[in-house]
């Protein structure tokens, strides 16, 4: 349990010190911008409660927004994304079931599952964050274009991340 709570620490300060030092400096013509930091949100246990899970999407959010200058609009976003993941880990349930403390991952998960979930996470999150950036509905198509171009940029930094740093049930490597 305490190797998992600072595996835990370890993977939120990381992808925040990424997303703050790296990332934020990242933009592809204003239109496409990686926020790699809700992977953490994303790959959180299945059976982890939702309850823990706004708190620490609060408090990222509020990180991110205190070295972005973005007043409260990634602290919005992982709110409300912590706040979807439960339905829509429930609405995506194989018909048996979960495995009580699954880790959501590629490997564990399958491709297609992982693909799924996190790309309707991301586009969740990347949604409502340039919609609040934005805040009126005459730059709805703008909005979209930015939450899809970005979602599927971030969506390839996820998968690239899942790959190389999961490890693989036998090889016994990687941080999850």
């Amino acid at each position: 349990m305490t190797r998992d709570l600072i595996s835990y620490f370890i993977r939120f300060s990381l992808l925040i010190i990424v997303q703050i030092f790296l990332l934020n400096n990242v933009q592809f013509s204003g239109l496409l911008n990686p926020y790699l930091y809700v992977y953490f949100l994303i790959v959180l246990p299945v059976d982890f409660s939702p309850n823990i899970g706004l708190f620490v999407a609060f408090a990222m959010g509020i990180i991110i927004d205190m070295f972005s200058q973005t007043m409260g609009m990634h602290t919005i976003s992982a709110v409300f994304l912590a706040y979807a993941r439960p339905y829509i880990l429930r609405y995506m349930a194989p018909r048996d079931g979960y495995e009580f403390s699954r880790n959501v991952s590629i490997k564990q998960m399958g491709w297609l599952w992982f693909l799924t979930f996190s790309g309707l996470m991301v586009f969740l999150h990347h949604f409502v964050l340039f919609f609040i950036e934005s805040f009126r509905m005459s730059g709805l198509g703008y909005t979209m274009l930015k939450a899809v171009g970005s979602s599927l940029l971030t969506l390839t930094l996820i998968i690239i991340v899942q790959l190389l740093f999961t490890r693989s049930p036998k090889s016994g490597i990687g941080y999850e």
